[in-house]
């Protein structure tokens, strides 16, 4: 800081202490200067005309700055980028990803991946920096970029359950791009007979357990108490006294166990039944987990449920509650 002049403090500020050769050459810094920097090893070369005005470690704002410095005018962080500044990933991703106006052409740069657009400047947040895309943006971009299905659902329902877009938000903007992977599974889960579900596996549990097998609709993240915290209940069938819990993660730990346990027995000492199923209940024996919800609820006097096909265990489950002798 002391080496800059004075008129490049505030931009210092938010850029991280990553400069262009212009904004230097701007505050009147010689390219003999700024060689002189980078030889002493008081300053990087990052990009072809991009320096750090630092050594040693590089935080990871200032390498988003120095890619999007670096990839010019009209350039936003982007794709996963984007999604890590916004907190819908939980990690960095090992490239960079930039955006910028497709009437521009970037050369190839080290760690990033270049995507160009017709839409930069309209998918650009008006404040934000370093310049990124807008959420809803960088959820469609994800979505659209993504190789399976559940990869496509996990960006959405991330959004909505970090309370980062709404349904409306991403409905609109999906209505403005002309193609759209996925348009037909999107438009379903962002209807409002969707609303509520935060994982890909509550999105699973609708669309494979509840819907195809006439199950009610449980009030999906149901408030609970235990002591003095507030719990959620993935789905809550409050009429049947009867909790589903979903857990798509392949592990637990040890405090997470007994937090699921704190809870079971919270809902059982209330006369409350709670089922527990994970991705593979779920997604490789959808119609099993209904034939146990449609048991469980028929015990208490429900009698909608149905099979879904010839052969479905649902079948099995009588009115009475009990499966025939």
């Amino acid at each position: 800081m002391d080496d800059l002049p004075r008129s490049l403090y505030r931009t210092s500020l938010f850029q991280r202490n990553v400069f262009t050769i212009a904004q230097l050459r701007a505050a009147g810094l010689s390219m003999d200067y700024l060689k002189s920097q980078v030889r002493q090893g008081n300053w990087r070369r990052l990009y072809r005309g991009v320096y750090a005005t630092f050594s040693g470690e590089l935080p990871r704002e200032a390498e988003l700055w120095a890619a999007v410095l670096a990839a010019g005018e009209g350039a936003v962080l982007s794709y996963q980028s984007a999604a890590e500044l916004w907190g819908l990933a939980d990690k960095p991703s090992r490239a960079i990803h930039v955006t910028v106006p497709k009437t521009r052409r970037v050369r190839q740069l080290p760690s990033v991946v270049i995507h160009y657009s017709t839409r930069a400047d309209e998918a650009q947040h008006p404040a934000r920096l370093p310049p990124r895309t807008l959420v809803v943006e960088t959820v469609l971009d994800l979505v659209a970029d993504s190789v399976e299905l559940d990869d496509a659902i996990d960006w959405v329902t991330r959004a909505l359950g970090r309370r980062l877009s709404t349904q409306a938000e991403l409905r609109e903007a999906m209505a403005v791009r002309s193609r759209m992977r996925w348009r037909t599974a999107l438009a379903e889960l962002l209807s409002p007979d969707a609303e509520g579900m935060h994982s890909v596996l509550e999105v699973r549990y609708h669309r494979d357990v509840e819907r195809p097998h006439g199950l009610p609709a449980g009030r999906r993240q149901a408030e609970f108490r235990v002591g003095t915290r507030r719990a959620f209940r993935d789905r809550y069938y409050e009429q049947y006294l009867t909790v589903v819990e979903l857990d798509g993660r392949a592990t637990h730990t040890i405090d997470k166990r007994w937090d699921d346990i704190r809870r079971d027995n919270a809902t059982s000492a209330e006369g409350i039944l709670t089922l527990r199923y994970g991705w593979v209940d779920v997604t490789k024996h959808p119609c099993q987990v209904a034939a146990e919800v449609a048991l469980a609820l028929a015990k208490h006097g429900f009698t909608g449920a149905r099979p879904c096909s010839p052969g479905c265990p649902v079948g099995q489950v009588t009115h009475v509650g009990r499966p025939p002798a």
